[in-house]
C-alpha cells in the first residue's frame, strides 16, 4: 500500500477525476520493482488502483441508468470513457505485461495468470478507443429504450407499467397492452436499427485489429470463456431443442386449452389459465424489501444480514418511473465492498423473482471480497448467473411471506414454468448471435436478421400464433438488450439455469447441506476454472440432453404437485 500516496479510500471521492489523477499512481506501479520480495505489496497496490476504477466506472453508470435524462451524468460518464478508460486500459495492459514478463506466480493466482495471457494475446492498442466507442453506442441503445413512454390509462407511462396488464383476465385488454407496448418500440425500429448497423461495423473492426476472423472469436477470449467453445453452445441448443421444446409445447397447449382458445397468441402467455387474478405480492417498495429480507433471513442468515445490510445504506433502487434505463442489474462497488441493486418494479411477481435474482449476484459479491486481489472478484458470468438463478430456488419455499399456500403455489408454477420456457427463447437469442457473426455482412443487414430471428422462433418457440403480426414477431430482437449491449451474454443464462436447477435438486435432498455448498462455491470467486466451481456447488457444468433431460423431468413433475396444491 506504500507503493500509492494519497491514495482514496473512498471512490466518490474521485467521480472528478481525471486522468492527470490516475497517471500518477499507475506510474509507481510501472516503476517499481517487481520480485519475489516486492511481489505481495505490489499486486496490493495495484489492487486498490483496479477497485478504485471499477467503482468509478460503476457508480458513474448507475447515476445514467438512475435518470436516462440527467445530461451532467451522461457527460460525466462520457468523460469516463472519454478521457479516462482508454489511458487506463493502456496502462493496466502495461501492468499485466510486467507481471506476465516476471515469471512470477502469485499463490492462489493460476486461473488469474491463465487470464492474463489471454487477455494480453487480445489485447491491441488501437482498440482501446473503439472499445470505448463500443460503450458509447451502449448507451445510445439505453437512451433509446428508456426514453419510451406510452398512453395507458389515461396518462403517459413507462412502458414497463404496461406489463402488468398481460396477466389480466380481460382478453382485449391483455391484447391493446400488448400491441401498445411493442408498437411502441417498432416507432424507433429505424433508430434502434441504424445503431445496430453501427455496432455491427465497429464491432467489425475491433476484431479485425486484433486479427481474428470474426467478432464470436474476439468476443469468446474478451469474455474469457477458456472452458468450452461455439460448439458446445450449439450441442446445448440441440439438446434443448431434443429435451425442452416438447415439454414447453405441451404446457403451451394446456394453456391453450384450459383458456378455451382456438389458438394461443402472444397476448395469452402471462394470464393465469385458471382464471384467477393476477399475483400482487407487494403494494410498495418497503413491502417488497422487508418481505424479501425475511426470505433470505429463512434461506441463510448470514445471507439475511447481508441485505439488511443493503437496505440500510441505499443500496437498493428498485421501482419503475419515467426516466430510469430499462431492465434490471447488480453492480458492485469494489473499494466499498458493497454490491448495488436497480430494476423497475410494478408490482407484478415478476418483480419479486428479479429482486431474487440479482439479491443473487449481490451475496456472490460479498463473498467474493473475501478474496485479496480483485482479479481474483472477476467471476464468470456462467458462475455468477448460478449464484442468482439458485437463489430464485433455494427461496421458492419461503414464498409464503408474500402470498397465502394457494397463491405461493402458483407462483412457483409460474415461476418453474417460466424457467422452462426461458431455455427455447435463450437457444434462440445465443443460435441468432452465433448467425450474426458467422454472417458479418448479412448480421449487419436488419432486414436479414429479421428473417433468421423469425426462422429461429419458429424452430425453438412452437405453440404461440402470430399470424397477421409477422413483423411484431421478426423485431423481437430489437428488444433483446443483451444482443445490442452485452453480445454473447445468454448463454451464460441457459447454462446456470441447468447448474441451479441441480442446486434445488440438491436443496429438495438437503437444503441445509446444499446452500452451504452454493456459499462456498461462490467463495471461491474466480480461483477455479468453470467446472471446478460448478462441482464446488455440487453440480455438472453440462450442455447434454442426458443431464438437461433429469433437469426438465424434475421441473415438470413438481409443476403437476403445485397444480394439485394451487386448486
Amino acid at each position: 500500500m506504500t507503493l500509492l500516496k494519497d491514495f482514496p479510500t473512498d471512490a466518490r471521492a474521485a467521480l472528478a477525476w481525471t486522468w492527470a489523477d490516475y497517471e500518477p499512481h499507475f506510474t509507481a506501479l510501472h516503476e517499481h520493482d517487481l520480485s519475489a520480495s516486492t511481489l505481495t505489496d505490489w499486486l496490493a497496490a495495484w489492487d486498490r488502483l483496479q477497485r478504485l476504477l471499477h467503482e468509478v466506472r460503476e457508480r458513474l453508470y448507475v447515476a445514467t441508468t438512475l435518470n436516462t435524462a440527467d445530461e451532467a451524468a451522461e457527460q460525466a460518464f462520457g468523460n469516463f470513457y472519454e478521457n479516462i478508460f482508454p489511458h487506463a486500459q493502456t496502462a493496466d495492459q502495461k501492468l499485466k505485461e510486467i507481471l506476465i514478463q516476471s515469471g512470477l506466480q502469485p499463490p492462489g493466482y493460476e486461473i488469474q495468470m491463465r487470464n492474463l495471457r489471454a487477455e494480453a494475446a487480445l489485447f491491441r492498442p488501437e482498440n482501446v478507443p473503439l472499445l470505448a466507442d463500443e460503450k458509447k453506442l451502449e448507451n445510445e441503445y439505453d437512451k433509446i429504450i428508456g426514453a419510451m413512454t406510452a398512453h395507458w390509462d389515461g396518462q403517459e407511462v413507462p412502458l414497463p407499467r404496461l406489463l402488468p396488464a398481460l396477466e389480466e383476465q380481460d382478453r382485449d385488454r391483455r391484447e391493446l397492452a400488448w400491441r401498445t407496448y411493442v408498437n411502441r418500440y417498432l416507432q424507433d425500429e429505424a433508430a434502434i436499427k441504424d445503431l445496430w448497423t453501427r455496432f455491427m461495423d465497429l464491432r467489425a473492426r475491433i476484431a479485425a485489429n486484433a486479427g481474428l476472423p470474426s467478432f464470436r472469436e474476439y468476443r469468446w477470449q474478451q469474455m474469457l470463456r477458456l472452458d468450452y467453445t461455439p460448439a458446445d453452445c450449439k450441442r446445448f441448443h440441440a439438446a434443448i431443442e431434443q429435451v425442452v421444446v416438447p415439454a414447453a409445447a405441451a404446457r403451451r397447449e394446456k394453456r391453450r386449452q384450459q383458456l378455451g382458445l382456438d389458438t394461443l397468441r402472444p397476448w395469452d402467455t402471462e394470464v393465469d389459465p385458471a382464471g384467477q387474478p393476477p399475483l400482487r405480492p407487494y403494494a410498495s417498495a418497503d413491502e417488497l424489501n422487508a418481505k424479501a429480507a425475511a426470505i433470505f433471513h429463512k434461506v441463510d442468515p448470514e445471507l439475511g444480514a447481508q441485505y439488511d445490510r443493503m437496505r440500510r445504506e441505499n443500496l437498493l433502487d428498485l421501482e419503475s418511473r419515467a426516466g430510469k434505463a430499462p431492465g434490471g442489474y447488480c453492480t458492485d462497488f469494489p473499494l466499498s465492498g458493497l454490491p448495488f441493486i436497480f430494476m423497475n418494479a410494478v408490482g407484478q411477481h415478476d418483480d419479486l423473482q428479479t429482486l431474487l435474482h440479482e439479491a443473487g449476484h449481490a451475496f456472490h459479491a460479498f463473498a467474493v471480497y473475501q478474496l485479496p486481489y480483485y482479479p481474483q472478484t472477476q467471476i464468470g458470468m456462467e458462475i455468477a448467473e448460478v449464484a442468482s438463478m439458485s437463489m430464485e430456488l433455494l427461496a421458492a419455499p419461503y414464498l409464503g411471506e408474500f402470498y397465502n399456500e394457494a397463491e405461493a403455489a402458483r407462483a412457483r408454477i409460474q415461476h418453474l414454468e417460466g424457467n422452462l420456457m426461458f431455455w427455447p427463447y435463450m437457444a434462440v437469442v445465443d443460435a441468432f448471435q452465433h448467425w450474426i457473426y458467422e454472417n458479418p455482412q448479412h448480421g449487419r443487414d436488419p432486414e436479414k436478421c429479421d428473417a433468421a430471428w423469425s426462422e429461429l422462433w419458429d424452430r425453438f418457440m412452437p405453440g404461440i400464433d402470430f399470424t397477421g403480426l409477422e413483423k411484431e414477431k421478426n423485431a423481437r430482437w430489437l428488444r433483446q438488450l443483451h444482443i445490442h449491449q452485452v453480445p454473447f451474454y445468454y448463454v451464460d443464462y441457459g447454462l446456470a439455469q441447468l447448474g441451479a436447477v441441480q442446486v434445488w435438486a440438491n436443496a429438495r435432498q438437503d437444503q441445509p447441506a446444499a446452500t452451504r455448498q452454493y456459499r462456498q462455491a461462490l467463495a471461491l470467486g474466480a480461483t477455479r476454472t468453470l467446472p471446478d466451481l460448478y462441482a464446488a456447488a455440487g453440480v455438472k457444468l453440462a450442455f447434454d440432453a442426458e443431464t438437461l433431460g433429469r433437469a426438465t423431468d424434475l421441473m415438470m413433475t413438481t409443476i403437476e404437485q403445485l397444480e394439485a396444491a394451487a386448486g
